[in-house]
């Protein structure tokens, strides 16, 4: 029996089959691990890279820079080309120019001629793709899985893995392999994401083949996105929360940490944060409450303890208990947001939508991370951290005081509330048996 033959019945109750019977979901979740792994990767080997050409911790931030800033700048119109072209094709492509990219930085580096501009110019290629890659994921998911909640919460859990496993590798190859072989390694992972993705060729979107120029499809996401107050009061307060929360917590709590519990204590408390991310996803799997964003809000509330912790000097014990119950809550809140946003938006913009929600959460954060160091030499990093959980807990606050944020309740399982959203054909939900 093919792939499209063989319907998966709903299981007992009216619930929508779980992902894993989906062929299609699996090829996905094989796909997005790939990536993930190498994103996870990326961060040590750079390091690694380039300080062993000798250009300094500065030179490692202008290359972070040189990757960040296409994502930043670009994403929008990579939503604009996933609806034009379909989410596929644009993330296969993205995957090809990454390894691309990871390939010729690892021959430049077998040599002794790398250059920092090298580096700079292969990783902004690199991010421009990424730009292109990230927008079309919302717009899979809704076709390759019915139980869109739970397939946000198995790629959460599988983001999670990897983000811990990343560094890991990638620091076992720079060990006993060398530099380029790690980039190397990454170009793989990347080639792998293409060839998972690549036989979704033939998903239920439609390329979008009107001739409206670049300014009017962009314009027709920003309406779509500003006409759902539930979903522009989410990303004003994101764009907030980073700026002030997200931004200095990640510098700032890491040196606190290492100062409060040694490098050896801090790795066991990013170790239970991420355990904590696996737990809220696995959580996400199995709660569905009738207001996602209410019930994702309320756990994002314990966020607010990863900043407070070092803050206060809390002992290592309790700090590693409150970055698991923070790492869960975040992961939970990830998995109620996704699944609203891929559930009442329709899929011929969902692209589009998704680059905006992108773009706005992740925009001010290296804003906040630069601010980060003078705010810290100022007022101490002690104060600054406890601003940012008192940050987080008011715009937390904030949000759930918003109506159309507490009033969005659950799509109807299978398929999205909004009108114009096509639901996955029942055949596309099967089984290889």
């Amino acid at each position: 029996m093919t792939m499209d033959e063989a319907v998966v019945s709903p299981q007992p109750g009216g619930r929508p089959p779980s992902p894993w019977r989906s062929s299609r979901f699996r090829l996905l979740f094989t796909a997005r691990s790939a990536s993930l792994l190498a994103d996870g990767m990326l961060m040590v080997s750079l390091t690694t890279a380039v300080l062993g050409a000798g250009y300094g911790a500065s030179g490692v931030g202008y290359a972070l820079a040189a990757w960040m800033a296409p994502i930043v700048l670009l994403v929008l119109f990579g939503g604009v080309l996933a609806d034009r072209f379909t989410p596929q094709v644009m993330m296969v492509g993205a995957d090809l120019v990454r390894m691309v990219a990871m390939l010729v930085l690892a021959l430049l580096l077998i040599g002794t001629g790398v250059r920092l501009w090298h580096v700079m110019a292969l990783l902004a290629l690199s991010g421009a793709a990424t730009a292109m890659f990230q927008p079309g994921l919302a717009s899979l998911v809704p076709q390759v899985a019915e139980d869109i909640q739970r397939a946000n919460a198995l790629l959460r859990i599988s983001e999670a893995i990897c983000t811990l496993l990343g560094p890991g590798v990638a620091g076992l190859l720079v060990a006993y392999w060398n530099v380029a072989g790690s980039f190397a390694v990454i170009a793989g992972a990347y080639a792998l994401s293409a060839l998972g993705l690549a036989p979704l060729r033939r998903l239920g979107t439609a390329p979008d083949t009107d001739d409206d120029p670049m300014w009017q499809r962009l314009l027709t996401g920003w309406h779509e996105f500003r006409s759902r107050a539930w979903l522009w009061g989410v990303i004003s307060l994101w764009a907030v929360y980073g700026l002030f929360v997200f931004g200095p917590a990640i510098p700032l709590t890491a040196v606190l940490l290492t100062e409060q519990h040694g490098a050896g204590g801090y790795g066991w408390i990013a170790s239970a944060d991420g355990a904590g991310t696996i737990i809220g996803g696995l959580l996400g799997m199995r709660v569905r409450p009738r207001r996602p964003l209410v019930a994702g809000a309320c756990a994002m509330l314990f966020f607010s303890l990863n900043p407070l912790a070092p803050a206060l000097g809390w002992s290592f014990t309790v700090t590693a208990l409150t970055g698991m119950v923070a790492g869960c809550g975040f992961a939970f809140w990830g998995v109620m947001w996704a699944t609203s946003v891929q559930s009442h938006i329709p899929l011929a913009v969902l692209s589009r939508v998704s680059a905006y929600d992108v773009a706005g959460s992740i925009m001010v954060i290296p804003v906040g991370r630069a601010l980060a160091g003078p705010a810290a030499g100022a007022f101490g990093a002690d104060r600054v951290l406890l601003f940012s959980s008192v940050v987080g807990l008011v715009c937390i606050g904030a949000m759930l005081c918003v109506p159309a944020i507490r009033a969005l309740g659950r799509a109807p399982e299978g398929k999205s509330a909004d009108p114009g959203t096509r639901p996955l054909p029942r055949a596309e939900a099967t089984t290889d048996s």
